[in-house]
């Protein structure tokens, strides 16, 4: 079968080519034609464009480049209709992805599924509209997803299981690198390599620059203080040493790059800006405190409560749907308070014991389902089970 698939940043190229590999497991005449990234086109197929030419993040951008996104808009719908696949597949990214949907539905009879649901839990909420209109399965990763669609909206939905869970999983299975392997290995890779004796206290500060500029100097004040332990941060792959060098140049503290798992996994608590590394932090077993510095951290708070739809903005206390982790977000945000929540994770507080704990409900609530693989066994099954109907 033919399968067309758009993703719009590197997490939907890396999703999408595990997805693709499973799909060749299932269906061996698979072919693939997308909008993607160097994963999906390592996997094999046809590649019409690279989401870097999709990716404008922000109000600005998106303004300065309206004429690109509208042509590759409209060049990509033609595609799908000259291509004429057996479904189109979209991942995450629905700005772009449900228009796409919106188009494939009105104007074609090929199926639409969405793997990777967007966030409208969160905000944009009136988009499911058009997710029950336009796009005819939806495969979800994350479990308090089926009560919201399901329950809230009676659009069925299938769970397949949370490929970030598998990705930590197998990596623990491998990983047999002591600490003192890792800092002996690490002395070669980094221009601030870490110590041997001292315990690792580890800085997880987002894969943006913004991030990185409005949370990494806080979280530095606030763990220097506890003098035992070295601070490490996790280099981001796409973010140069440079950047990072007007942070923590004089500071003492040490850096890895493309290293995360293996950091954390020598880690004793972690600070960690929100978003999927919370999650990964989690699964390693690392206590960690979430930090996310806003503008306007008042209006923002007035927001969250009242505007925002969720409750939580880490994905371990959204899966468990109760705090897990200490959320210091907007005006919670402060060195003090970060100070404050690590203390609590180190070694000797009971506060460490319990949440350690509570991340097993967190792994419980996942499952042990190979995500990608049962998306593809339940795409190819669907995209048969119509075939079949469609020749009676």
């Amino acid at each position: 079968m033919k399968y067309y698939l758009i993703v719009g940043e590197a997490s939907g190229d890396l999703h999408a080519s595990y997805l693709m590999s499973s799909l060749k497991k299932i269906d061996s005449k698979a072919e693939f034609r997308f909008f993607g990234g160097d994963l999906m086109s390592a996997v094999g197929g046809t590649r019409v464009r690279h989401y870097k030419e999709l990716a404008y993040m922000g109000f600005v951008p998106v303004l300065l480049h309206l004429r690109t996104i509208f042509r590759n808009m409209a060049m990509c719908k033609k595609d799908i209709v000259a291509w004429s696949p057996d479904v189109v597949i979209l991942v995450d990214y629905p700005g772009f992805n449900l228009k796409i949907a919106k188009f494939v539905h009105a104007k074609t009879r090929i199926p639409v599924y969405y793997y990777i649901s967007p966030k409208i839990w969160a905000w944009k909420e009136w988009r499911i509209r058009s997710i029950r209109r336009n796009v005819s399965e939806m495969f979800s990763i994350l479990p308090f997803e089926v009560p919201f669609y399901e329950g809230k909206y009676h659009y069925k939905i299938h769970y397949v299981g949370n490929p970030t869970a598998e990705e930590v999983r197998t990596f623990r299975e491998g990983y047999k690198e002591t600490f003192a392997d890792f800092v002996e290995r690490q002395q070669t890779l980094s221009p601030h390599p870490v110590m041997a004796g001292k315990p690792v206290i580890a800085l997880l500060a987002g894969s943006r620059k913004q991030e990185i500029k409005d949370n990494l100097p806080a979280m530095i004040e606030a763990a220097r203080q506890y003098a035992d332990y070295q601070l490490v941060l996790a280099g981001a792959p796409s973010i140069e040493d440079e950047y990072y060098e007007q942070y923590i140049s004089g500071t003492g503290v040490k850096m890895v790059k493309n290293e995360t798992y293996a950091l954390l996994c020598h880690a004793t608590a972690a600070l960690v800006t929100s978003g999927t590394a919370t999650l990964e932090t989690a699964l390693l077993d690392v206590p960690q405190v979430v930090c996310y510095e806003t503008p306007v951290p008042k209006l923002i708070r007035f927001a969250f409560n009242h505007i925002i739809q969720c409750e939580y903005i880490s994905l371990v206390n959204l899966i468990a749907d109760r705090e897990i982790v200490q959320e210091l977000m907007a005006d919670r945000f402060s060195v003090s308070n970060i100070r404050t929540e690590l203390g609590k994770l180190l070694p000797e507080s009971p506060f460490r014991g319990e949440m350690l704990k509570a991340y097993g409900e967190v792994r419980e609530r996942l499952g042990d389902t190979v995500a990608p693989d049962n998306a593809a066994r339940i795409m190819v099954g669907l995209l048969r089970e119509n075939g079949k109907q469609g020749s009676r």
